[in-house]
C-alpha cells in the first residue's frame, strides 16, 4: 500500500532527526526514495546516519567486508520456530525396534500419539513454570497480551490427547478421521493466537527490557521447567508451529494406509486439516489487513464509520479527479476498497480529509484510450459511470501503468462485489460478514478470515465462497421482491455487457433460437442465424455457454459455443497473443486480416525463437488447418514440431500437447506461431495457387517451477496477487516461501498467490 509505505519512509526520516540528530538538508525527501528518484541521497543520508554519534556508540560496524552470509539471518529467522518445535517434539527410538523393520503405517499413528503428547506437556509446562509465577509481578491486561488464549488451548489438547490415544492405543485408529474432523472448529482458536503471537513477544520483551525483577523470574522459570534450554519467548513459537503440523503428519498417514475404505476416511480427515491451517492463516493475514484499515481511519478526518464496512483494501495512491458537474481537475488522494473509494484531500503531515465516498454498487467502469497524449503525465484516464446516467467521475493518472494498476483493481473490487453467478439457482447472493464460524454449502470448507468471509444469499441465508456459487442448490425462497440491490446488479450486468479486450468475433455456422435455453442463472437466448457476426462479451474456455452481441440484429445474449466456428474475424496479432496466453500448447485460432487475408495463430513453447517464412500451396483455409491437425508443422518450421491441436473455443482435455517438449526447460520460451494466407475462394485453378506461410513469434520467459500440483478444488482471486483455480487445473508451483499457507504458482500462462491446501502436490523437486 502505497500510504503505509510512505508512512513507515517519514517515520524513519522522523527518527534521524529526533533521535539521531540530523539535520533536514541531510535527508532524503520520501518520494526520492519511494518513487526511486534520487537514490544516491538515499546512500548519502543512510552514510551519514552511519556516522552519527549515536550510531558509533551503539558499536555496530559502518562498513562490511565480507558479504557471502549477508541474507543467513533472513534464514536463521524463519527457521527458528521449526527448530524449536523440532527440538521439543523429537522423539527416540528403541534400539530394538531400529534393528527391525517396522511398519510404517504404525510409525505414523506413533508419531501422531507421542508428538501429541509432548505438545500438551509443553502446553502445561508453560501455564506451570510460567503463566502462574508470573502473576504477581504483571498487571492481568500483561498477562492476557503475553499468553493470549493459552488455556484454552491446553484444555482442548487434554481432551483431544485423550482421544487420539484411546483410539491408537485400543480402537487400533479405526475412529481417527472422525476425532479430528470433530476438531476442526475447535482448533479454530489457533486464529486468535497465531494473529496475537508476534505482539505477544514484543510485549514480552517491552517488559523484560524495563523490569528487572520480571526479566530475572523469567530466567528462574525456565530453569525450573526444561534446565533454561528454552525461554518463554521461544516456548510462545511452539503452537503455532503444531497447528500447521496436523495435515502433514495426515498426510503421511494416508501414504501408508493400504485399506481403500480406511485411506478415504483419513483423506476426509486430511481435507478438514488442510482447511483449518488455511483457515488460521487467513485470521492472522485479516488481522493484519485490519491493522492497516485502521492505520488509514486514524489519518483520515471526518469520517463516521468504520472502514471494515467497505472490505479489504485493493489500492490507495494520488490522482486527479473531476466530475460531470464541476469540469476541474481536483489533486486528490484516494483509498480503493471492495465496495467503496474514498476520495480524500491531503491536510499537514500524514493526515487527510474525506472529500467525497463513492460506492461502487452504483458505478460502472468505461476505460479511456489515452491515443496521442500517451507519453503526456495525468493524460491517462477512466471512468466512472452513474448506473442511472446521472453523473460520473473522470479518474486521472500520472502514467499509464498506474492508470491499468488502478482499473485492474476496480475490475476486482466490482467483481467480488457483485461476482459472476451472484444469481444462480434463484439466488441473491451479497458480500457478508459472518459472526459465527460458518462452512460453505458447496464444498463444505470454511468461510476463511475474520471479515467478509464470503456470501451470502439475502432470501435464504445459504453460505458459500465466491468460487462456489455457481455450484450451490437452489434457493429456497424464491422472494419476488426486486430489491435495489438486485436491480442495480442488473443494470451493471447490463453495462458490462462490452466486448473484453481480445475476444474475438466469431462467426455462426448453426441457427439457434433458443432451444434449448441457457442455464437460468445466465439470462436470455441470443438468436443466431447461420452468417451472422457475434462479438463475445463473455468466452469461459471451460464453458459450454458463451455470451455476446449479434452484430446482424444488435441484441445481447446466451448461446452454446457449438452453434460459432473457430474464426475469430478481424483481429491482430496481439489480440490473438492475448488470447491464447492462457492456453496450453497446440492451442489455435483462425483470425481474418484486412484485404480477405487470414492467419493461423498457435500457442507453442520451444527452447528456440526465430521468424521464418515458406510457400505452402493451400486450397482454402479449412484444409490447411485440417492438414496441420493431421502433420506437424515441422514441416515447413524446423523448430516447431506441434500440430494444430485444440480450436481455441473448445474446452481443454488433459491429453499432452503433441510437441517433444512437453515441460518448458528454464528460461524457455513461448511462442505464439502465425500461419499467413489469402483467402483464395475466386481462383478457378487451386494447383497453381501457392500462399506464403509465416511464422511469427512473440517470445516471453517463463520462470522456473519447482514441480507441479493438481488442483482440488476451485479458488476464485480476490485481488490481482492471487491467481483463480479451476478443479483439474495443473499448477506450476514457483515458490512456496509467500504468506503463511499460500504458494506461488502458474496456470495456464497466469502467475500468482494461491492456498496451498487447495492442491495436491505431484512431484517436487523444490528445496
Amino acid at each position: 500500500m502505497t500510504f503505509l509505505c510512505l508512512k513507515n519512509i517519514r517515520t524513519f526520516l522522523c527518527a534521524c532527526q529526533e533521535k539521531f540528530g540530523m539535520r533536514k538538508n541531510e535527508l532524503f525527501e520520501a518520494f526520492e526514495l519511494f518513487d526511486v528518484r534520487d537514490f544516491a541521497k538515499v546512500i548519502d543520508t543512510l552514510s551519514i546516519l552511519s556516522q552519527t554519534p549515536v550510531a558509533l556508540q551503539s558499536g555496530f560496524r559502518d562498513t562490511v567486508e565480507e558479504d557471502d552470509d549477508l541474507y543467513d539471518c533472513v534464514e536463521e529467522d524463519e527457521n527458528e520456530g521449526d527448530d524449536i518445535y523440532e527440538d521439543l517434539m523429537r522423539t527416540e527410538e528403541p534400539e530394538t525396534q531400529q534393528k527391525v523393520e517396522v511398519d510404517k503405517r504404525s510409525c505414523c499413528l506413533q508419531e501422531i500419539r507421542q508428538t501429541e503428547e509432548k505438545y500438551t506437556n509443553t502446553l502445561e509446562s508453560i501455564l506451570q513454570h510460567f503463566l502462574k509465577p508470573l502473576q504477581p509481578f504483571l498487571q492481568p491486561v500483561d498477562i492476557e497480551n503475553i499468553f493470549i488464549n493459552i488455556q484454552d488451548l491446553a484444555k482442548t489438547h487434554r481432551s483431544l490427547l485423550h482421544e487420539l490415544q484411546e483410539s491408537i492405543l485400543h480402537l487400533r485408529a479405526e475412529n481417527l478421521y472422525q476425532i479430528f474432523i470433530d476438531y476442526k472448529e475447535r482448533l479454530l482458536l489457533y486464529g486468535r493466537y497465531c494473529s496475537q503471537v508476534e505482539g505477544a513477544t514484543k510485549h514480552l520483551d517491552k517488559i523484560t527490557s524495563t523490569k528487572e525483577d520480571v526479566k530475572m523470574k523469567l530466567e528462574e522459570c525456565s530453569m525450573r521447567a526444561n534446565s533454561g534450554r528454552f525461554s518463554l519467548r521461544d516456548l510462545l513459537m511452539v503452537p503455532m508451529q503444531r497447528v500447521l503440523k496436523y495435515h502433514l503428519l495426515l498426510q503421511e498417514l494416508v501414504k501408508h494406509t493400504v485399506d481403500q475404505q480406511e485411506k478415504e476416511n483419513l483423506r476426509t480427515a486430511l481435507d478438514a486439516m488442510r482447511d483449518l491451517a488455511q483457515c488460521v492463516n487467513e485470521v492472522k493475514r485479516d488481522n493484519e489487513i485490519i491493522r492497516q484499515i485502521t492505520t488509514f481511519q486514524l489519518c483520515i478526518e471526518n469520517l463516521s464509520l468504520s472502514l471494515a464496512l467497505y472490505g479489504r483494501p485493493k489500492i490507495d495512491g494520488e490522482f486527479k479527479i473531476c466530475s460531470l458537474e464541476k469540469r476541474s481537475k481536483q489533486d486528490r488522494y484516494g483509498f480503493l476498497f471492495d465496495k467503496a473509494l474514498l476520495v480524500c484531500k491531503k491536510r499537514s503531515g500524514e493526515s487527510l480529509e474525506l472529500k467525497e465516498l463513492i460506492e461502487l454498487q452504483h458505478y460502472q467502469l468505461r476505460d479511456e484510450p489515452s491515443g496521442e497524449k500517451d507519453s503526456k503525465k495525468w493524460t491517462h484516464t477512466f471512468l466512472l459511470m452513474d448506473l442511472y446516467g446521472q453523473g460520473g467521475y473522470d479518474l486521472y493518472f500520472k502514467t499509464r501503468e498506474l492508470k491499468k494498476k488502478w482499473l485492474e483493481q476496480f475490475e476486482m473490487a466490482l467483481s467480488n462485489m457483485c461476482p459472476e453467478n451472484s444469481t444462480a439457482n434463484g439466488h441473491d447472493f451479497q458480500m457478508h460478514c459472518f459472526e459465527d464460524t460458518t462452512s460453505c454449502k458447496a464444498c463444505q470448507m470454511l468461510l476463511r478470515g475474520i471479515f467478509y468471509q464470503g456470501y451470502r444469499c439475502s432470501r435464504c441465508k445459504m453460505a458459500a465462497h465466491k468460487e462456489c456459487l455457481g455450484r450451490v442448490s437452489a434457493c429456497g425462497r424464491n422472494s419476488g421482491e426486486k430489491t435495489d440491490t438486485k436491480h442495480n446488479k442488473t443494470m451493471r450486468m447490463a453495462s458490462q455487457r462490452q466486448a473484453k479486450p481480445g475476444l474475438p468475433k466469431m462467426e455462426v455456422c448453426v441457427d439457434y433460437y433458443g432451444l434449448p435455453p441457457p442455464p437460468l442463472a445466465f439470462g436470455q437466448p441470443l438468436p443466431l442465424s447461420v452468417g451472422d457476426v457475434v462479438e463475445l462479451t463473455r468466452a469461459e474456455v471451460d464453458l459450454q455457454w458463451w455470451e455476446g452481441r449479434n452484430l446482424t440484429i444488435g441484441e445481447v445474449g446466451w448461446f452454446p459455443c457449438s452453434k460459432v466456428q473457430p474464426f475469430a474475424g478481424n483481429m491482430d496479432r496481439a489480440g490473438a497473443k492475448t488470447l491464447l496466453m492462457s492456453r496450453s500448447d497446440g492451442t489455435f485460432l483462425v483470425r481474418q486480416k484486412d484485404a480477405g487475408e487470414f492467419a493461423i495463430s498457435l500457442k507453442y513453447t520451444n527452447e528456440r525463437c526465430e521468424c521464418v517464412t515458406c510457400d505452402v500451396c493451400v486450397c482454402v483455409w479449412q484444409e490447411l488447418v485440417q492438414y496441420y491437425q493431421e502433420n506437424s508443422l515441422r514441416e515447413c518450421f524446423k523448430d516447431v514440431d506441434s500440430r494444430l491441436q485444440t480450436p481455441y473455443k473448445q474446452p481443454e482435455q488433459s491429453a499432452a500437447p503433441t510437441h517433444l517438449n512437453t515441460d518448458p526447460a528454464p528460461h524457455t520460451h513461448v511462442c505464439f506461431c502465425e500461419l499467413w494466407g489469402h483467402s483464395i475462394g475466386l481462383c478457378p485453378d487451386m494447383s497453381q495457387k501457392h500462399t506464403p506461410l509465416t511464422l511469427c513469434v512473440c517470445a516471453g520467459v517463463s520462470e522456473r517451477y519447482h514441480g507441479t500440483a493438481k488442483v482440488r478444488y476451485d479458488f476464485s482471486a480476490r485481488d490481482r496477487t492471487e491467481l483463480s483455480l479451476r478443479e483439474g487445473d495443473t499448477v506450476k508451483i514457483l515458490s512456496k516461501k509467500a504468506h503463511n499457507g499460500w504458494w506461488k504458482g502458474e496456470v495456464y500462462g497466469r502467475v500468482g498467490l494461491f492456498p496451498a491446501n487447495y492442491v495436491e502436490e505431484e512431484h517436487s523437486d523444490y528445496c
